[in-house]
């Protein structure tokens, strides 16, 4: 998540009050993943780590 420990704690809060009374442990549990993933991504693409979609298109022979 995010390297500030406040955000997180933020996060977390408004999580909480955005999710229904009914919200299950999975349902929290599926927007920190999310979250998580989200997060891994975008710091792979600030750091060069991600391909073209147009060279994977490539790579899979796919034509558009």
């Amino acid at each position: 998540m995010a390297a500030n420990p406040q955000n997180v704690k933020q996060y977390l809060h408004t999580l909480a009050d955005r999710l229904p009374d009914s919200a299950t442990i999975d349902e929290a549990l599926y927007h920190l993943v999310l979250r998580r993933e989200i997060e891994a991504g975008l710091a792979d693409s600030d750091a060069g780590r991600t391909t073209p979609v147009e060279e994977m298109m490539k790579r899979r022979g796919i034509v558009e």
